[in-house]
């Protein structure tokens, strides 16, 4: 079904909403770790698999992260998460994933607005996020909406790093 940014809902994640929160997170991850030279060995691992089941329940459940989903309008159920963000409670971007057949479709751009006024809301001056360097088509996501790296880099998978980036986000407009 071919989506665009008016038939999508963002609202807040309910237990409900897991499975296919996990489903989100793992194409979205087995595409980009693909494409960034990694083998499904690497990337597909029961206990990693059973690790995003374990954080996502977690993370709705918590009251440090504010989870939220991207859904159909016309559908706004679980089964029509095409895209999922968690935010920790000082305005760090823990993820952000969108099903790679809705990439490029603006459902990233709704989430991440979404994330903004999240920190907005909350007074916190700026965000921060790590993307891994071999995932060009995040990085490129992150430069449009204003992220900068700070400098700071974290062994990732593969021998490539994660690169630290940072939003200052200045006054509402």
């Amino acid at each position: 079904m071919q989506t665009s940014p008016a038939d999508i809902t963002v609202r807040p994640a309910t237990p409900a909403d897991l499975d296919a929160m996990v489903s989100v997170h793992t194409e979205a991850r087995t595409a980009y770790y693909r494409a960034g030279g990694l083998d499904d060995a690497e990337i597909c691992t029961p206990a990693e698999h059973a690790d995003r089941i374990a954080g996502w329940a977690r993370a709705i459940r918590s009251t440090d992260r504010t989870t939220l989903c991207a859904v159909r309008e016309a559908d706004p159920d679980a089964s029509a998460v095409l895209g999922i963000l968690a935010i920790g409670t000082t305005g760090e971007l823990h993820q952000i994933h969108v099903r790679p057949d809705n990439w490029g479709r603006g459902i990233g751009s709704l989430l991440h607005d979404a994330y903004v006024r999240t920190l907005r809301d909350a007074s916190i001056p700026y965000g921060t996020l790590s993307a891994w360097e071999r995932n060009p088509r995040a990085l490129a996501f992150y430069t449009r909406h204003g992220w900068r790296p700070d400098g700071e880099r974290t062994p990732g998978p593969g021998g490539a790093d994660y690169l630290r980036l940072r939003l200052e986000l200045g006054p509402a407009s």
